[in-house]
């Protein structure tokens, strides 16, 4: 047979073998989620978090402040608490792409106390308690990546980015309500240390200004005194001073947003280290000296067991970089 006679015989390709179409994802859609007892006293965002698992969570947030989440049929706020028979509207959310996610690096922090309930730990400065509002992740997040085999761990309250101290996490959801309605009645005592700039005067003095949250321009979160605010109660005690500088103890009665900071910046003195509400040049100053956070520690909390009811009494002690700060000023 001549070679072009064979060209009949030839394989033909298969008709199977050209490249599968990119598979498409299913549309999400809008979900109707009613709230059980388990869920009933959890903030709406921890909610999401958990019912939208790899929806980043700045998507979360963003959806929340555009009104696309509502809780009977209404616009809520990141941090309002669910009850048991509310009707949640979850929109459809994007999942990321392939290789968007950053996988969560688990971590451990000093554990001052555990039990099968509670978890409490001495939180550093400079890493936030969750993540959003361009954090990818936090404390919590890093901590149930460090422990997937813990079935539940939620923050029962929160600290600033640069405050560092004591932080409480639930291990259980009867101990994060029983929390949330003890902190709620200002039960227990939470008392944190404070450098601010100037003399404080009074040995003991009470702060009453109401507070109210607002958001400035580029979208930063703030807080200020306003007579239609919220209440807020302080009480501040003097520890020592440093010529310029004063080593207070600010002990919580209400636990509204930034109160510390803004109840002692209005009195005059603001915290070192206070990017939103202290003095530029001081911070900047202090910086300079090796030192680069906000001096707020959660050194001491007072509070009953949420499950036994017993007292318990914690304390994280000042790390070293305030320790070092204060041993400079003294002997300056």
């Amino acid at each position: 047979m001549r070679k072009e006679d064979a060209s009949h015989l030839r394989r033909k390709p298969k008709e199977d073998s050209a490249p599968a179409p990119p598979a498409v994802r299913a549309a999400p859609a809008v979900r109707l989620i009613e709230i059980g007892e388990e869920q009933s006293g959890q903030r709406l965002d921890n909610f999401l978090f958990r019912v939208c698992k790899g929806v980043p969570k700045s998507h979360i947030y963003k959806a929340i402040r555009d009104g696309q989440v509502r809780v009977n049929k209404g616009r809520i706020a990141v941090d309002h608490r669910l009850e048991a028979g509310d009707l949640v509207r979850v929109p459809p959310l994007r999942l990321p792409q392939p290789g968007e996610t950053r996988a969560v690096p688990p971590a451990e922090f000093p554990v001052v106390h555990e039990d099968d309930a509670l978890l409490v730990i001495d939180k550093p400065a400079g890493i936030a308690v969750h993540g959003g509002s361009g954090v990818a992740f936090g404390v919590i997040e890093r901590l149930r990546a460090a422990r997937p085999q813990a079935p539940m761990l939620e923050l029962a309250h929160r600290l600033d980015r640069e405050t560092s101290g004591l932080l409480m996490v639930a291990k259980k959801r009867s101990a994060l309500l029983s929390l949330h309605r003890m902190l709620r009645e200002g039960q227990g005592s939470k008392r944190y240390y404070a450098l601010v700039y100037g003399d404080w005067v009074n040995d003991r003095q009470h702060i009453k200004l109401p507070l109210t949250k607002w958001t400035t321009a580029s979208g930063e979160r703030r807080v200020r005194v306003d007579r239609d605010g919220q209440a807020a109660h302080t009480i501040v005690t003097l520890k020592q001073r440093y010529g310029k500088f004063s080593l207070v103890e600010a002990e919580l009665r209400t636990g509204r947003t930034h109160q510390i900071r803004v109840h002692l910046a209005s009195m005059g003195f603001p915290i070192v280290g206070d990017d939103k509400y202290g003095d530029d040049a001081i911070r900047q100053s202090f910086a300079r000296k090796g030192f680069a956070r906000m001096f707020l520690h959660a050194h001491h909390l007072a509070i009953p067991h949420p499950l036994t009811g017993d007292p318990l009494t914690l304390e994280a002690p000042l790390p070293q970089a305030c320790v070092d700060i204060l041993k400079a000023l003294e002997s300056a």
